[in-house]
């Protein structure tokens, strides 16, 4: 079972920020160790310089007893990946590489940051926002060498899940396919955290819950437009999208994917009618601080993904207090986390991509891959390939003891395998791991049946959902009455009136 590692990772967390440890780690990493402090002074080093999410890789320190021990492998992290990157290019390729790494916090966050200049070779932004730098050329596609999966270094090629992979083939963007500029990281679905003492798995169940009166100012909802306009269309088409007639049809993940991106007026006017009266019933939207609200009981349900549920769920699970995931029987939205490279830094340089895909070569390693889902709860889209670690790390920290009666088949086969009919991923897990961690951080099949990815929005449907967005957070004047208008205008005209008298008698 899941070993109790919170605490310890919290601890460490709370001494040092992600990100400014990289930095100086990095900064100082010449110092005792003379082949590193040559490589800085070698004109040969190639510098890498990485941007990604804040936390969102394993920074090692791991204590002795955090050790992963797996049938073919026992895995601790013990330095930084970054620092681990670095010194495995040398060996392998006998070439230095210095990654200068950096932290953004949202999507719109690192556009910012490109927009006025920051010059970055590798990032990894989410789906919407690595098609919106597709559409505007920004991006370099991967090497033909890249998916070589004869090459043994090619590790992303050759691990990489065979639903993530069709996911990337399968979707384009302006008649280009993902896969050739984006290269899957994390990835996970939407849903509710809660409390389940409190709500029950039925309320939260529909993306209605939002607005349910029994729960006024105890939800926590997102405070950008994408999520909480995914959540709104979902709750005025829940009636169509649950019907039987919707489900059972044959092009059901054409018409799901239809409805979920349907941004016509009509949709947008009754979305932000939705969300304005979530607004007046939520405790709060929130970026990063439902976590925090969830563990400490301010509040009972909080609209999340399903990574951040995982690591909510965790640190509460260390004080004995047990939250639930569930995501929307509506739909779901299907989200990805990916690489990719970026024309103002990569330019024609071949040896600088080349470092690149290695760096996500070596994060695609199964063995890195669990040190990075162990160290931030995110899922991986490295399912292994002919290894074995990813499906024995799941086991370890999901699977049922021997001794324990109330368990469940869990079958992850559409994650591993293209084969329908094959029993070799199906798991025996405790029944209540299926509305908490293992069923947030590995969804169900048929959770992913009803997911949809939200696609990125072209300039007029932005600026359409946009406004909507600021009808929703900000104060509108559509909103105010004829009479308040005329009233206001009244008691202008009166107060005008009165220092107009008193200037006159002055």
């Amino acid at each position: 079972m899941r070993k109790n590692n919170l605490t310890l990772k919290i601890e460490k967390i709370n001494k040092k920020a992600l990100c400014l440890s990289l930095a100086l780690g990095l900064l100082v990493s010449g110092i005792g160790f003379p082949e590193k402090a040559y490589a800085k002074e070698n004109d040969e080093t190639v510098t890498l310089r990485v941007c990604s999410w804040e936390e969102y890789i394993d920074e090692g320190d791991w204590e002795e007893d955090e050790l992963i021990e797996l049938p073919d492998a026992d895995i601790i992290g013990e330095n930084s990946l970054v620092d681990d990157f670095e010194e495995w290019y040398y060996e392998t390729y006998g070439k230095k590489v210095e990654v200068e790494y950096s932290c953004f916090g949202t999507n719109e966050e690192l556009y910012n940051m490109l927009t006025i200049g920051d010059v970055y070779d590798l990032v990894c932004p989410s789906e919407y926002m690595f098609m919106k730098l597709m559409t505007e050329g920004k991006l370099v596609p991967y090497s033909d060498e890249f998916f070589d999966e004869s090459v043994e270094e090619n590790y992303y090629a050759k691990g990489v899940s065979p639903f993530i992979k069709r996911a990337f083939e399968e979707n384009e963007i302006n008649g280009e396919k993902w896969n050739r500029y984006a290269a899957g990281y994390m990835w996970g679905v939407t849903g509710f955290l809660y409390n389940p003492d409190v709500v029950s798995k039925e309320e939260v169940s529909s993306w209605k819950f939002m607005t349910d009166p029994a729960y006024k100012r105890q939800i926590t909802i997102k405070d950008n437009v994408r999520d909480s306009l995914f959540g709104a269309v979902g709750a005025i088409k829940s009636d169509l999208l649950t019907s039987e007639e919707f489900v059972n049809a044959e092009d059901y993940h054409e018409r799901l994917f239809e409805e979920m991106n349907d941004m016509s007026d009509e949709t947008l006017s009754e979305a932000l009618a939705f969300l304005k009266e979530a607004g007046n019933n939520v405790y709060s939207f929130e970026t990063d601080s439902g976590k925090a609200d969830m563990i400490t009981g301010k509040v009972v349900a909080n609209m999340q993904w399903s990574g951040d549920a995982v690591y909510a769920m965790d640190q509460a699970e260390e004080d004995d207090y047990y939250l639930a995931f569930q995501a929307p029987m509506e739909s779901t939205n299907l989200y990805f986390d990916a690489w990719t490279m970026l024309k103002a830094g990569i330019g024609e340089d071949k040896e600088k991509q080349h470092a690149a895909e290695a760096f996500v070569n070596f994060l695609s390693m199964p063995e890195n891959a669990v040190r990075n889902m162990y160290y931030i709860g995110y899922t991986s889209v490295i399912s292994g390939g002919e290894s074995n670690i990813i499906l024995d790390y799941i086991d370890w920290a999901f699977g049922a003891e021997e001794d324990e009666e109330d368990v469940v088949d869990y079958d992850l086969s559409y994650f591993f395998t293209e084969d329908e009919d094959s029993e070799d991923y199906v798991l025996t897990v405790p029944a209540e791991q299926l509305d908490r961690q293992l069923g947030a951080q590995y969804p169900s099949e048929d959770v992913i049946r009803r997911s949809a990815i939200m696609k990125c929005f072209d300039e007029e449907t932005g600026v359409k959902a946009n406004q909507m967005w600021i009808n929703v957070r900000c104060f509108n004047l559509a909103d105010i009455p004829v009479w308040a208008f005329v009233l206001g205008g009244i008691i202008i005209v009166g107060v005008g009136f009165i220092l107009i008298l008193n200037k006159k008698q002055k």
